[in-house]
Order: structure tokens, then C-alpha cells, then sequence
């Protein structure tokens, strides 16, 4: 996670934000963190626990993942490779 002070937010908001709508960003005073500045999306996932990376047992995998999922498996299975997909 980048760090910027929070003198730095008010010299430089646009980088710090720009910095912020990628991955949250610690803001420190007195070289202690004291905030944390994120998207506003980032902290709706954050809080509903829906990050789309989360990993599932094969058994709760959603039905689209488990399409791909089985569709990749097959490729795999006749030889072909991710270094094959164009």
C-alpha cells in the first residue's frame, strides 16, 4: 500500500487520489498511519464482503465459474495450454 502524509494530500490531491481509485492509499501524520483513503467501490466490496477475487470451494462455485472452470479443465485435458489462447 503507498503511503502519503497528509500534508502531501493537501499539496498533491490529485495524485493522491489518482493513487487512491487504484488501491488504498495510508495517509500518516507525524510519521504514524492515521487514515485510510480508498474508492468508493473498493469500500462497498470491503464492506458487503463481495470481492469478485474471492475464492470458493468447487462444491459453492458459482454456476458461471464452474462452466469456465470445467471448460478450461477439458482443454487442459486434450493438451491444449493458456499459451494457446490467442
Amino acid at each position: 500500500m503507498r503511503q502519503f502524509t497528509t500534508g502531501d494530500l493537501n499539496k498533491q490531491i490529485g495524485d493522491v487520489t489518482d493513487v487512491a481509485s487504484r488501491e488504498p492509499v495510508i495517509l500518516t501524520r507525524h510519521n504514524k498511519p492515521r487514515f485510510v483513503l480508498m474508492s468508493y467501490e473498493h469500500y462497498q466490496r470491503m464492506r458487503s464482503g463481495g470481492d469478485p477475487r474471492r475464492a470458493h470451494h468447487i462444491s459453492e462455485m458459482p454456476d458461471e465459474h464452474a462452466e469456465l472452470f470445467g471448460e478450461a479443465i477439458e482443454r487442459l485435458a486434450h493438451g491444449e495450454g493458456y499459451d494457446d489462447e490467442p
